[in-house]
Protein backbone atom coordinates (compact mmCIF):
# COMPACT_ATOMS: atom_id res chain seq x y z
CA UNK A 1 0.00 0.00 0.00
CA UNK A 2 1.33 3.78 -0.53
CA UNK A 3 2.39 5.35 2.26
CA UNK A 4 -0.24 7.69 3.71
CA UNK A 5 -0.02 11.59 3.69
CA UNK A 6 1.49 11.43 0.70
CA UNK A 7 -1.24 13.65 -1.32
CA UNK A 8 -2.15 17.03 -0.25
CA UNK A 9 -5.71 18.01 0.82
CA UNK A 10 -7.66 20.03 -2.16
CA UNK A 11 -8.31 23.97 -0.90
CA UNK A 12 -11.97 23.97 0.47
CA UNK A 13 -12.12 27.29 1.16
CA UNK A 14 -14.41 28.53 -2.17
CA UNK A 15 -18.15 28.23 -2.66
CA UNK A 16 -18.88 27.57 -6.22
CA UNK A 17 -17.81 25.06 -8.41
CA UNK A 18 -18.39 24.14 -11.97
CA UNK A 19 -17.65 20.41 -13.32
CA UNK A 20 -16.58 19.88 -17.20
CA UNK A 21 -16.96 16.42 -19.00
CA UNK A 22 -16.39 15.42 -22.38
CA UNK A 23 -19.39 12.81 -21.90
CA UNK A 24 -22.26 11.76 -19.17
CA UNK A 25 -21.04 9.19 -16.80
CA UNK A 26 -17.02 10.72 -17.27
CA UNK A 27 -17.60 12.45 -13.27
CA UNK A 28 -18.80 9.38 -12.20
CA UNK A 29 -15.66 7.63 -12.36
CA UNK A 30 -14.28 9.16 -9.16
CA UNK A 31 -14.71 12.93 -9.10
CA UNK A 32 -18.56 12.82 -7.88
CA UNK A 33 -17.87 11.56 -4.59
CA UNK A 34 -16.03 14.48 -3.87
CA UNK A 35 -18.79 16.52 -5.38
CA UNK A 36 -21.22 14.80 -2.71
CA UNK A 37 -18.87 16.18 0.10
CA UNK A 38 -18.46 19.69 -1.45
CA UNK A 39 -22.58 19.52 -1.67
CA UNK A 40 -22.83 18.48 1.51
CA UNK A 41 -21.00 21.48 2.83
CA UNK A 42 -23.43 23.46 1.19
CA UNK A 43 -21.09 24.77 -1.63
CA UNK A 44 -22.82 25.46 -5.32
CA UNK A 45 -21.45 22.58 -8.10
CA UNK A 46 -22.84 23.02 -11.71
CA UNK A 47 -22.13 20.39 -14.61
CA UNK A 48 -21.15 21.02 -18.51
CA UNK A 49 -21.39 18.51 -20.53
CA UNK A 50 -20.04 19.25 -23.83
CA UNK A 51 -21.56 16.01 -25.62
CA UNK A 52 -24.79 14.00 -24.95
CA UNK A 53 -22.21 10.68 -25.25
CA UNK A 54 -24.76 9.10 -27.89
CA UNK A 55 -22.22 6.91 -29.77
CA UNK A 56 -21.34 5.25 -26.43
CA UNK A 57 -23.61 2.17 -26.85
CA UNK A 58 -22.72 -0.37 -29.30
CA UNK A 59 -25.51 -1.73 -29.41
CA UNK A 60 -27.66 0.96 -29.85
CA UNK A 61 -28.29 3.81 -32.28
CA UNK A 62 -27.14 7.40 -31.24
CA UNK A 63 -30.29 8.70 -31.47
CA UNK A 64 -31.51 6.52 -29.25
CA UNK A 65 -28.65 6.51 -26.93
CA UNK A 66 -28.27 10.57 -26.60
CA UNK A 67 -31.58 11.08 -24.77
CA UNK A 68 -31.04 7.97 -22.44
CA UNK A 69 -27.75 9.09 -21.47
CA UNK A 70 -28.93 12.45 -21.32
CA UNK A 71 -31.25 11.51 -18.83
CA UNK A 72 -28.91 9.46 -17.07
CA UNK A 73 -26.77 12.15 -16.41
CA UNK A 74 -29.58 14.30 -14.53
CA UNK A 75 -30.05 11.13 -12.23
CA UNK A 76 -26.57 10.98 -11.47
CA UNK A 77 -25.83 14.48 -10.92
CA UNK A 78 -29.04 15.01 -8.38
CA UNK A 79 -27.65 11.99 -6.48
CA UNK A 80 -24.70 14.22 -5.43
CA UNK A 81 -26.43 17.12 -4.69
CA UNK A 82 -26.44 18.76 -8.28
CA UNK A 83 -29.52 20.17 -10.27
CA UNK A 84 -27.89 22.34 -13.28
CA UNK A 85 -26.60 20.23 -16.00
CA UNK A 86 -26.11 21.89 -19.31
CA UNK A 87 -24.96 20.15 -22.34
CA UNK A 88 -22.78 21.65 -25.37
CA UNK A 89 -24.13 19.77 -28.06
CA UNK A 90 -20.89 18.66 -29.50
CA UNK A 91 -21.45 15.20 -31.41
CA UNK A 92 -20.10 12.45 -29.33
CA UNK A 93 -16.42 10.56 -30.22
CA UNK A 94 -15.84 13.89 -32.40
CA UNK A 95 -15.11 16.69 -29.85
CA UNK A 96 -11.65 18.36 -31.47
CA UNK A 97 -10.16 21.54 -29.12
CA UNK A 98 -9.99 24.76 -31.02
CA UNK A 99 -11.63 27.75 -30.64
CA UNK A 100 -15.64 27.13 -30.61
CA UNK A 101 -14.65 24.68 -27.86
CA UNK A 102 -12.75 27.10 -25.69
CA UNK A 103 -15.76 29.84 -26.20
CA UNK A 104 -18.34 27.55 -25.04
CA UNK A 105 -16.94 27.02 -22.23
CA UNK A 106 -15.46 30.24 -21.19
CA UNK A 107 -19.59 31.27 -22.04
CA UNK A 108 -20.67 28.53 -19.10
CA UNK A 109 -17.61 30.06 -16.76
CA UNK A 110 -18.60 33.33 -17.14
CA UNK A 111 -22.33 32.66 -16.88
CA UNK A 112 -22.07 30.79 -13.52
CA UNK A 113 -19.27 32.36 -12.31
CA UNK A 114 -17.35 29.56 -10.68
CA UNK A 115 -14.19 29.40 -8.19
CA UNK A 116 -12.54 26.18 -8.88
CA UNK A 117 -13.31 23.89 -12.46
CA UNK A 118 -13.59 20.45 -12.37
CA UNK A 119 -12.72 18.35 -15.21
CA UNK A 120 -11.18 15.02 -16.89
CA UNK A 121 -7.44 14.51 -17.28
CA UNK A 122 -5.92 15.68 -20.47
CA UNK A 123 -2.71 13.75 -20.50
CA UNK A 124 -2.14 11.26 -23.40
CA UNK A 125 -2.51 8.00 -20.97
CA UNK A 126 -4.56 7.21 -17.78
CA UNK A 127 -2.29 6.25 -14.63
CA UNK A 128 -2.69 2.46 -15.78
CA UNK A 129 -0.79 3.25 -18.72
CA UNK A 130 -4.01 2.70 -21.22
CA UNK A 131 -4.59 5.37 -23.90
CA UNK A 132 -6.70 7.72 -22.87
CA UNK A 133 -9.68 8.74 -25.33
CA UNK A 134 -9.26 12.00 -27.89
CA UNK A 135 -12.77 13.31 -26.45
CA UNK A 136 -11.23 13.58 -23.02
CA UNK A 137 -7.93 15.21 -24.15
CA UNK A 138 -9.44 17.79 -25.79
CA UNK A 139 -11.81 18.89 -23.23
CA UNK A 140 -9.58 18.83 -20.44
CA UNK A 141 -7.25 21.02 -22.55
CA UNK A 142 -10.45 23.47 -23.57
CA UNK A 143 -11.13 23.72 -20.13
CA UNK A 144 -7.74 24.83 -19.18
CA UNK A 145 -7.41 27.54 -21.55
CA UNK A 146 -10.96 28.50 -21.27
CA UNK A 147 -10.52 29.45 -17.51
CA UNK A 148 -8.35 32.01 -18.58
CA UNK A 149 -10.48 33.30 -21.57
CA UNK A 150 -13.38 33.72 -19.17
CA UNK A 151 -11.57 36.45 -17.48
CA UNK A 152 -9.99 38.37 -21.15
CA UNK A 153 -12.93 40.66 -22.22
CA UNK A 154 -10.82 41.09 -25.46
CA UNK A 155 -10.76 37.28 -26.18
CA UNK A 156 -14.26 35.63 -27.27
CA UNK A 157 -15.22 39.32 -27.19
CA UNK A 158 -18.85 38.52 -28.79
CA UNK A 159 -19.46 37.30 -25.64
CA UNK A 160 -19.80 40.59 -24.30
CA UNK A 161 -22.38 41.36 -26.68
CA UNK A 162 -24.71 38.02 -25.37
CA UNK A 163 -24.21 39.90 -22.16
CA UNK A 164 -21.57 37.85 -20.75
CA UNK A 165 -19.21 40.21 -18.53
CA UNK A 166 -15.11 38.70 -17.83
CA UNK A 167 -14.79 36.37 -14.75
CA UNK A 168 -11.63 36.56 -13.52
CA UNK A 169 -12.59 34.35 -10.31
CA UNK A 170 -11.46 30.79 -11.22
CA UNK A 171 -8.48 30.03 -8.92
CA UNK A 172 -7.63 26.49 -10.12
CA UNK A 173 -8.50 23.73 -12.00
CA UNK A 174 -9.22 20.33 -10.36
CA UNK A 175 -7.94 17.32 -13.27
CA UNK A 176 -9.60 13.99 -12.09
CA UNK A 177 -7.63 11.22 -13.22
CA UNK A 178 -4.54 12.71 -13.73
CA UNK A 179 -1.33 10.31 -13.54
CA UNK A 180 0.53 13.54 -12.06
CA UNK A 181 -2.31 14.21 -9.27
CA UNK A 182 -0.36 15.27 -6.19
CA UNK A 183 -3.88 16.47 -4.26
CA UNK A 184 -6.44 14.21 -2.84
CA UNK A 185 -10.21 14.59 -1.10
CA UNK A 186 -11.05 12.71 1.76
CA UNK A 187 -14.27 10.73 0.44
CA UNK A 188 -14.73 8.74 2.86
CA UNK A 189 -18.41 9.76 4.11
CA UNK A 190 -19.62 9.93 0.74
CA UNK A 191 -18.24 7.28 -1.53
CA UNK A 192 -21.41 5.33 -1.14
CA UNK A 193 -23.01 8.77 -2.76
CA UNK A 194 -20.43 8.58 -5.39
CA UNK A 195 -21.77 4.91 -6.33
CA UNK A 196 -25.04 5.39 -5.81
CA UNK A 197 -24.64 8.07 -8.40
CA UNK A 198 -22.29 5.66 -11.13
CA UNK A 199 -25.31 3.37 -10.71
CA UNK A 200 -27.54 5.52 -12.62
CA UNK A 201 -25.91 5.09 -15.52
CA UNK A 202 -27.63 1.74 -15.75
CA UNK A 203 -27.95 1.81 -19.51
CA UNK A 204 -24.20 2.66 -20.22
CA UNK A 205 -22.85 -0.14 -18.02
CA UNK A 206 -24.84 -2.78 -18.99
CA UNK A 207 -24.11 -1.86 -22.38
CA UNK A 208 -20.06 -2.29 -21.79
CA UNK A 209 -19.95 -6.15 -22.47
CA UNK A 210 -18.64 -7.29 -19.68
CA UNK A 211 -19.19 -7.48 -16.28
CA UNK A 212 -18.90 -3.96 -14.21
CA UNK A 213 -19.72 -3.83 -10.79
CA UNK A 214 -19.43 0.25 -9.63
CA UNK A 215 -19.41 -0.11 -5.94
CA UNK A 216 -16.15 -2.31 -6.01
CA UNK A 217 -14.71 -0.54 -9.06
CA UNK A 218 -14.98 2.97 -6.71
CA UNK A 219 -13.91 1.65 -4.13
CA UNK A 220 -11.19 -0.16 -4.91
CA UNK A 221 -9.94 3.16 -6.40
CA UNK A 222 -11.08 5.07 -3.78
CA UNK A 223 -9.41 2.46 -1.43
CA UNK A 224 -5.79 3.24 -2.67
CA UNK A 225 -6.16 7.05 -2.78
CA UNK A 226 -7.38 7.38 1.32
CA UNK A 227 -3.86 5.14 1.82
CA UNK A 228 -2.18 7.94 1.00
CA UNK A 229 -4.05 10.66 2.46
CA UNK A 230 -4.16 8.56 6.11
CA UNK A 231 -8.17 8.21 5.03
CA UNK A 232 -10.35 4.87 4.08
CA UNK A 233 -11.10 6.42 0.91
CA UNK A 234 -9.96 9.34 -0.84
CA UNK A 235 -10.62 10.80 -4.93
CA UNK A 236 -6.91 12.35 -6.34
CA UNK A 237 -6.39 15.32 -8.21
CA UNK A 238 -4.03 17.49 -10.28
CA UNK A 239 -4.56 20.96 -9.55
CA UNK A 240 -3.42 23.75 -12.02
CA UNK A 241 -3.29 27.36 -10.83
CA UNK A 242 -5.51 29.75 -12.98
Amino acid sequence: MPDENTLQPVPEDWQRALAIAAHPDDLEYGAASAIARWTSQGKWVGYLLVTRGEAGIDSMRPDETGPLRTQEEIAGAAVVGVDTVDFLEYADGMVEYGLPLRRDIARAIRQHKPEILITGSFHLKWPSGALNMADHRAVGIAVLDAARDAGNRWIFPELLDEGFEPWNGVRFVCVAGSPEAAHGVDVTDHIDTGVASLKEHEAYINGLGRDFDPNSFLKDNASWAGAEMGAEYAVRFEIINV
